[in-house]
């Protein structure tokens, strides 16, 4: 049976966008390898990005992304310390390989004759194993495998539900390509993802860090303020310190005075107790009882004092306790 096939030359609709995802935005061709992935998540060639980079090196290492002008910041690596985008790179070969199968299955009818476009791309064609003139050229859908007309017509596959092989071809093609777009389309936006939650990172992290840094400028003016609070405490304390210390030595002179002048005064006062004259011990014993009365009011009068100085102590006890108190409850807090 003599009939013409004929396939257009042409790419699915699907595979020329898919093209279009694969164009580099400097060079304007398919992306060459190795492909880097930039900072904002835009592809290019590597060359490509070297040329810029040259070009603007002068700049301190850093150029826009042509694709959204994103300012990109290279290390001493420069385009080599960029991650490579292998995904992209695969996606590629995989292209170039149905690109080349589809340009291998492109032909003509001229008179009646199958004429191929490039002699290089003469297709293989298999044949039957059991009708070994048979080209195949249907898919049996029941069974799902290539086969041949003969066996639709005479064979295994004459109940089955068939398609021409070129129609199967191309829808699988089509699936494919739909399918490989949906994944770089998937890839860019897990990218992007990812690139978001790497700033989210970079912003908590510089949170964190101003926050300790806030804090511990908070607590060293505190500490500041504590520091010369405690100077001027111990300032008065020990003001206060030198003035009582001065006044009880003081005091302490002045008992000792007394009690010398007493001891004495006890000492005479024993003395005229001897006095064998009444008269005698009459004319002094007005002296000595006088001195007598005289320090006893005067012990009288520290015995008061010193009972006030007592309450006044206990007091104190009172209040210090309660202060250390007031004191641990402000260090739990």
């Amino acid at each position: 049976v003599n009939f013409c096939l004929s396939t257009v030359l042409s790419f699915p609709p699907s595979l020329k966008n898919l093209e279009k995802q694969l164009i580099c935005p400097v060079c304007l061709e398919m992306y060459s390898k190795p492909v880097v992935i930039l900072p904002c998540q835009h592809n290019l060639c590597r060359k490509c990005a070297n040329d810029i980079f040259q070009v603007r090196q002068h700049f301190g290492g850093r150029f826009r992304c042509p694709s959204c002008r994103h300012e990109v910041v290279l290390d001493r690596h420069g385009v080599y310390g960029l991650q490579r985008n292998l995904l992209v790179e695969n996606i590629i070969d995989i292209y170039r390989q149905q690109e080349e199968k589809l340009l291998d299955t492109s032909v003509v009818c001229v008179s009646s004759r199958l004429v191929n476009i490039k002699p290089e791309q003469r297709q293989q064609q298999l044949m039957c194993e059991e009708h070994e003139e048979e080209k195949i050229n249907i898919y049996c859908l029941s069974c799902q495998t290539p086969t041949c007309s003969m066996c639709k017509v005479f064979g295994q596959h004459k109940d089955c539900d068939v398609a021409p092989l070129n129609t199967v071809f191309m829808r699988q093609k089509t699936e494919l390509t739909d399918g490989i777009a949906i994944l770089v389309a998937s890839n860019d936006h897990i990218q992007a993802v990812i690139s978001q939650m790497e700033e989210i990172s970079h912003t908590i992290e510089e949170n964190g860090r101003r926050q300790r840094e806030h804090l511990a400028n908070q607590f060293d003016v505190l500490v500041g303020i504590l520091e010369e609070r405690k100077q001027t405490l111990v300032g008065l304390i020990t003001k206060q310190q030198d003035e009582k210390l001065k006044h009880v030595r003081s005091l302490i002179r002045q008992h000792s005075d007394h009690l010398e002048a007493a001891v004495t005064l006890v000492e005479l006062a024993i003395q005229s107790m001897e006095e064998p004259h009444m008269s005698a011990f009459i004319q002094v014993h007005e002296h000595w009882y006088v001195g007598l009365q005289k320090s006893h009011l005067y012990f009288s009068s520290i015995f008061r004092v010193l009972e006030i100085y007592e309450a006044a102590k206990e007091n104190n006890k009172a209040r210090i306790g309660k202060a250390k108190t007031t004191f641990c409850k402000l260090e739990n807090i």
